[in-house]
C-alpha cells in the first residue's frame, strides 16, 4: 500500500529498522526498532517505534500501524501525523509484550487507538 505521499509499495526491512521517526512539527520522537510481520496473512502488522528511556532503560515501545508512517526524504526518516503527547498516551509495551498471543493484543489496541481500519477484517 502506498504511503500518504505516494512513496513506493516495497522496501527492505533492513532499510526501515533504525530509521528516525518525526512528528508533523519535525521533532524527532523515536526510532523504528522493528517491524512485526503477520506471516500467514502476508501482512505487516505494525512498526515498533521506541522513545523515552536512556540506553534501553525505561524504553517504551509503541505499535504503530505501518500505513501511518510516511517517509520524508528531506529528513531521511519517517513522519507520523501525531503529536508527541498523542504518542505518549498511546498503548506502550515491552518488546516481549508485543509478541504475546502472536501480537494480536498490541495490534488491535494500536489500530483501535489510532483509528485505523484493520487490514485483517
Amino acid at each position: 500500500m502506498p504511503t500518504p505521499s505516494g512513496h513506493t509499495d516495497a522496501i527492505r526491512a533492513s532499510r526501515v529498522i533504525g530509521t528516525k521517526v518525526y512528528n508533523p512539527a519535525g521533532e524527532e520522537i523515536g526510532t523504528v526498532e522493528d517491524v512485526m510481520l503477520e506471516k500467514t496473512a502476508n501482512d505487516i502488522m505494525f512498526a515498533v517505534i521506541s522513545f523515552g528511556g536512556f540506553l534501553g532503560i525505561g524504553e517504551k515501545y509503541h505499535a504503530i500501524p505501518w500505513s501511518l508512517l510516511d517517509f520524508d526524504p528531506n529528513r531521511g526518516g519517517y513522519t507520523v501525523p501525531y503529536s508527541t503527547e498523542q504518542l505518549k498516551a498511546a498503548p506502550a509495551y515491552s518488546i516481549d509484550e508485543l509478541t504475546v498471543d502472536d501480537g494480536r493484543a498490541a495490534r488491535e489496541a494500536s489500530f483501535n487507538y489510532w483509528r485505523v481500519d484493520p487490514y485483517w477484517q
